[in-house]
């Protein structure tokens, strides 16, 4: 541990609970095979314990082997050995709820690690059983432990049928509040179906749920409304793209989340899905805020030159032809006078036409822009970033940098149970040390561990925490919420 609190004494410090917002627990495969098996067949258990095999096959295979494959290196030695009762802590839920207090957590929200990868299993029959078992089984653990945990239930995103049936059935039958929601699910370019599938898997687009889709996703965020579920994606993008390294791991870990996350928040954006539904929020999990502060930025930066005001000031009709030629002349370029000369529409005609078959020339018209307030209310209200404990950038969903002012949602997550960290007892002291250092204040502590983690699910689902150990001060936050937003 780097700091010289323990959990403990940072929990009694403060007057608020401390909410996680993304830990994780590790199932144990064969075990959980065979109780998936039970649940929901063959297919289930059989794809399940296939779905697990892509990390040691891809290590079975030498440097060598994997650069001629495209295969990346994936992480070895993952699971707590020198602390083995972490290792159990992560391995058994009633475990990890009998240490909370120990961890300086009062409430979990507890996501997959076999379940991670289980969303983008390509065989659809397969995809479907074992997701379906998967949450029965996942319901099963936890079902005694509510009061203190909750667990996400996986919601594939192949289609949005796909999608609503699993979200239904998780809901109404398991009473699941936490959905872990697919991302970048590889979708093969036409032209590349007849390649053989070693080499066809790297002739893909990847769904940004958006933007661009073929798929209609608005019906399952309709769902969400209606079922008062806030997506959230722990979505990765390790192991293709610019993070393939056949030799390297940690080339390959740095950063993925992020940009998975980055690619959706994009999407879902520019696609103007949070503008058709305000009331929905919508998390990144364990990538920071970092990049969600960058991109918050660098959006209205391209807006501003990308959106309709900007791009009709570089329309090329606007073009004084005739001052660019005796600016030509005047500084004597002959060469491209002559050329000049020449040409009928210049500088170049076929430049200035093209428009890439867009009927409305503005990135941002979905969004429908038209105030500052606009960024406000459909990025930095609705969006939320899980962030590691550790992770100092943390500090910047707090600043004075941010356009307009904008806090943003940055949410504590854990990440006990994987490898990046060596003791439980860590993240609490961790994440409290940015107030220790006089980096953030315990108002921003407050929001960070404790309200925006209330704000995220409870302004879905007013009776998220209902019977849990923070009820009674999760209220208190939405009740508050509720008398400001009626007072505006």
């Amino acid at each position: 541990m780097s700091s010289h609190r323990s959990p403990a004494e940072v929990r009694s410090s403060v007057k608020h609970p401390i909410i996680d917002a993304d830990g994780h627990w590790i199932e144990y495969g064969p075990v959980f095979a065979e109780r998936m098996r039970k649940v929901a067949g063959d297919k289930a258990g059989d794809g399940f314990l296939a779905s697990q095999r892509r990390i040691p096959d891809a290590l079975n295979l030498s440097i060598a082997e994997r650069k001629q494959r495209g295969i990346a290196m994936e992480g070895y030695w993952s699971r707590q050995t020198t602390n083995t009762r972490d290792r159990a802590t992560a391995m058994m839920p009633r475990m990890l709820y009998d240490r909370l207090d120990e961890l300086g957590i009062d409430f979990g929200v507890i996501y997959p690690t076999a379940g991670l990868s289980i969303p983008r299993i390509p065989d659809d029959e397969t995809r479907r059983a074992v997701v379906r078992g998967f949450n029965i089984v996942t319901h099963e653990y936890f079902a005694k432990l509510s009061d203190r945990l909750s667990p996400a239930a996986v919601i594939p995103m192949f289609t949005a049928e796909e999608a609503i049936a699993e979200l239904e059935f998780c809901t109404k039958e398991l009473g699941s509040k936490v959905g872990m929601f697919g991302g970048g699910v590889p979708r093969r370019i036409p032209m590349a179906k007849d390649l053989d599938p070693t080499v066809g898997r790297f002739a893909v687009t990847y769904e940004n749920l958006g933007i661009d889709s073929e798929h209609d996703y608005d019906l399952v965020w309709q769902k969400c409304r209606e079922l008062r579920i806030a997506p959230t994606f722990h979505a990765g993008g390790r192991g293709f793209g610019l993070r393939n390294s056949p030799s390297n791991f940690t080339f390959n870990h740095i950063g993925h989340f992020a940009a998975a996350g980055h690619s959706i928040a994009k999407g879902l954006f520019l696609g103007g899905v949070t503008r058709r539904f305000p009331d929905l929020n919508f998390a990144f999990l364990e990538g920071g805020v970092g990049w969600g502060c960058q991109l918050f930025a660098d959006l209205i930066e391209h807006w501003e030159r990308r959106g309709a005001k900007g791009i009709a000031y570089m329309d090329p009709k606007k073009l004084d032809r005739k001052m660019l030629k005796s600016l030509v002349d005047k500084y004597g370029y002959e060469e491209i006078a002559a050329e000049l000369d020449k040409r009928d529409g210049w500088p170049s005609k076929e430049e200035d036409e093209a428009t890439g078959g867009m009927p409305v020339l503005d990135d941002f018209a979905a969004c429908k822009i038209t105030r500052k307030e606009d960024w406000v209310d459909l990025y930095a209200r609705p969006y939320y970033f899980g962030c590691e404990a550790d992770d100092r950038m943390n500090v910047t969903a707090f600043g004075r940098a941010n356009p307009f002012g904008a806090r943003i949602n940055a949410i504590f997550s854990s990440d006990i149970g994987h490898f990046d960290v060596p003791d439980m007892l860590s993240p609490v002291p961790e994440a409290h040390e940015l107030v220790e250092d006089e980096l953030i204040t315990p108002d921003d502590f407050r929001d960070f561990t404790f309200t925006n983690a209330v704000r995220l699910w409870g302004q879905q689902n007013p009776s998220f925490f209902e019977g849990t150990v923070v009820a009674k001060e999760a209220a208190a936050v939405l009740n508050s919420e509720r008398a400001k937003v009626a007072a505006e």
